[in-house]
């Protein structure tokens, strides 16, 4: 008798004694304890790691000049200090209105600093919106979510009605990060405010001066409106125009809008010549990671940056499952130490770059809403290659004949946590 006779001889023997119903629960539940008990064991391994952990004294970043794109002037921040020093100073130069968005927002000096100089301009006259996202803060202290009334605050929450339970669309996070000051200035990228991100998270964000910060005021204003009440709208719009060099992708959940995603297929099927992508969470759909692949087939040096090490250990499991399909596939790996690399950045062939607020994941490729510029602009791509050549100072390349000697336990919690892709 054959293997595949034997088999199917066993699997005729357990049928009839066991219905297929409870042999499929079974299998689930089994791999559901397999899932629960690694995931256990990473977190041991994080609180040790936390505990252990050693001030980070440094990481490379650059200070760069602004540049001009079209009638803009854009200035790239991969440092939080110097980031949050302008946009301080944006905020306290506004005269009529200012707009802010964030993910997460810390109940520390950084994060009172921004509160205090919103709330000090709004007594002076300025009209200041808020807009945080309810589930991303909900370890921050309660009093300090409390806005005074002069601020216009809106606390989102994903699920506000018993119904909202059964629409997927709900489920939808707010992960943007955005400051428009007058519409005249705006800030966005993967920075969220606190005392952590400003010395020791690499991350980058852009400064706009011109149109285009009016562009996404209006990207705020359409958010605002459309999760507030009637009675609170906004109804001063800015104005949107069509720019060949900058271009606002947003994803909406509700609309089931993702265009964030098809920017970037689109841009890596047009590399002829390098791709080099930096992202905090590297865990690509099957459709993203073809397009990678097929552009290493076509001669594309395609470049891969991400934190060795990031907050969120299931996510650097869950991206370690693509690495032996990506190394095999020709796609290098660049694994940064000693520091979190946040940053949602790619910059293709010294022409196109995106800055902005989603990772390459699905929570944000068809999840949360999201929203990153796409610049066409010769001179800020050198500037992005700059930063890429420089985080590659404190990174290293990862290769394949390393990567497949990795101990037998590891490829098998790989395989084990792969299920959990979907949801990260």
């Amino acid at each position: 008798m054959g293997i595949v006779s034997r088999v199917r001889a066993v699997l005729r023997f357990w049928r009839s004694r066991i219905p297929l119903w409870r042999m499929f629960f079974g299998v689930v539940g089994v791999l559901f304890a397999l899932q629960a008990a690694t995931v256990a064991v990473l977190s041991i391994i994080v609180a040790r790691r936390r505990e252990q952990r050693r001030p980070i004294r440094g990481f490379p970043y650059l200070t760069l000049p602004e540049v001009g794109v079209g009638t803009n002037r854009l200035r790239i921040y991969s440092y939080g200090d110097e980031l949050y020093d302008a946009m301080i100073a944006a905020i306290e130069s506004a005269k009529e209105r200012i707009y802010f968005e964030t993910y997460l927002w810390k109940d520390d000096e950084v994060g009172r600093r921004f509160k205090e100089r919103l709330h000090r301009k709004a007594l002076e006259g300025v009209e200041v919106y808020v807009i945080f996202d309810g589930f991303g803060n909900l370890v921050v202290d309660r009093a300090f979510k409390q806005f005074p009334p002069e601020i216009r605050t809106m606390r989102y929450r994903a699920i506000q009605r018993f119904a909202h339970i059964f629409d997927p669309r709900r489920y939808a996070l707010d992960h943007r990060k955005l400051l428009v000051v007058d519409g005249r200035i705006a800030f966005i990228g993967g920075y969220n405010i606190g005392n952590l991100y400003a010395t020791e998270w690499r991350d980058t964000h852009l400064r706009i001066r011109g149109q285009a910060a009016a562009d996404l005021a209006d990207s705020f204003l359409e958010f605002w409106n459309s999760h507030s009440h009637r009675k609170q709208r906004i109804q001063r719009r800015y104005g949107r125009r069509f720019d060949p060099l900058i271009n606002i992708k947003s994803n909406d959940a509700l609309r089931l809008t993702f265009p964030i995603r098809d920017m970037y297929i689109e841009a890596i099927d047009q590399a002829e010549r390098y791709i080099l992508l930096t992202n905090a969470y590297f865990i690509p759909d099957h459709t993203v990671l073809s397009a990678l692949k097929a552009a290493v087939a076509r001669g594309v040096d395609v470049q891969v940056l991400l934190p060795w090490t990031s907050n969120h250990i299931l996510a650097d499991w869950a991206a370690r499952g693509y690495f032996t399909d990506c190394l095999k596939g020709g796609i290098r790996i660049f694994g940064y130490k000693r520091a979190m690399v946040h940053a949602k950045t790619c910059t293709i062939d010294g022409q196109w770059s995106t800055i902005g607020t989603a990772n390459l994941d699905r929570l944000s490729s068809i999840g949360n809403y999201e929203i990153n510029m796409e610049i066409y602009s010769p001179e800020l791509a050198r500037q992005m290659e700059d930063i890429f050549a420089c985080d590659k100072t404190n990174a290293f390349e990862l290769t394949l004949d390393q990567w497949i000697k990795r101990p037998w336990y590891v490829e098998m919690s790989e395989q084990i946590l792969a299920p959990l892709r979907l949801m990260l």
